[in-house]
């Protein structure tokens, strides 16, 4: 019989991962796809065997982006024969050139990348200008046509506040516990072709940053005011909400600890 590991026999590590989710099916593990997570437990398990599973702080969907993912792993400390701060560049090793543990740092016992969570902060790019800029082909959506930057400003503070996002919510095969969320900032800005959507919150539903994006582009195209937003949202249908933007534009950028408020899934 395997003995059963006790706390004080591992080492907890928390992870930061940066990847170009192009070619992956997202973070989570999945059947018969490859995904992000899947990627770092395999690294991870060549330099310790007894690795088999990390813990994340979030799920991002296929072709999504991040530069600030979170997750813990446990590690016997009996495996563990190297400096801490030099594990991000043992694991990087194994992995393709498109995902990289950032950072690896000691954790407390008590860490839970997910449920320690506070907020979460998203960020959206658009290249709009009529040619595409071949650079940013993987990480932003191209809409040739000009958009009203002042006007999607304006469409962007009906988003915050603690509101009911079920009308951006993609339909998922569970019922949800409630689709109330806080947004704390939405932010629209422009530089050069390049507009860029920050979104921050306590807990984003499944696929709600990328509508938010599409509705504030439909917003900058004059097919909708800005305060239709708040029609929107009153509906609780997602018939009534904006397209959903393609998912190569979003990039995860960091997430937030240390508050009071727990994230949501």
């Amino acid at each position: 019989m395997t003995a059963v590991q006790t706390s004080g026999d591992l080492l907890k590590l928390k992870l930061t991962v940066a990847y170009d989710g192009t070619n992956y099916a997202g973070w989570q593990v999945q059947n018969g796809q490859v995904s992000v997570q899947q990627l770092v437990e395999e690294a991870l398990g060549k330099l310790f065997p007894a690795v088999k599973r990390i813990h994340s702080s979030s799920r991002t969907d296929a072709g999504v982006h991040a530069l600030g993912m979170v997750a813990h792993v446990e590690i016997p400390k009996a495996e563990f024969r190297m400096e801490v701060r030099k594990l991000a560049l043992a694991v990087n090793a194994h992995l393709p050139v498109d995902i990289r543990v950032m950072q690896a740092v000691r954790c407390a016992a008590g860490f839970h990348a997910r449920y320690d969570a506070t907020g979460k902060q998203y960020r959206y790019h658009i290249w709009n200008d009529r040619v595409m800029n071949p650079l940013q082909r993987s990480t932003a959506w191209h809409v040739p046509r000009p958009l009203d930057v002042v006007a999607m400003k304006k469409g962007a503070k009906h988003f915050i506040g603690r509101k009911d996002f079920k009308s951006l919510a993609a339909n998922r095969d569970y019922e949800m516990e409630t689709t109330v969320r806080t947004l704390t900032r939405v932010d629209v800005s422009k530089r050069g072709p390049l507009i860029t959507i920050t979104i921050e919150g306590d807990g984003f539903l499944y696929k709600m940053c990328r509508a938010i994006a599409g509705t504030l582009v439909g917003v900058g195209d004059g097919k909708l005011k800005p305060v239709d937003i708040r029609k929107m949202l009153a509906a609780k249908d997602r018939r009534a909400g904006g397209v959903s933007a393609p998912a190569k534009g979003l990039v995860l950028c960091k997430v937030l600890y240390g508050r009071n408020r727990k994230v949501r899934k």
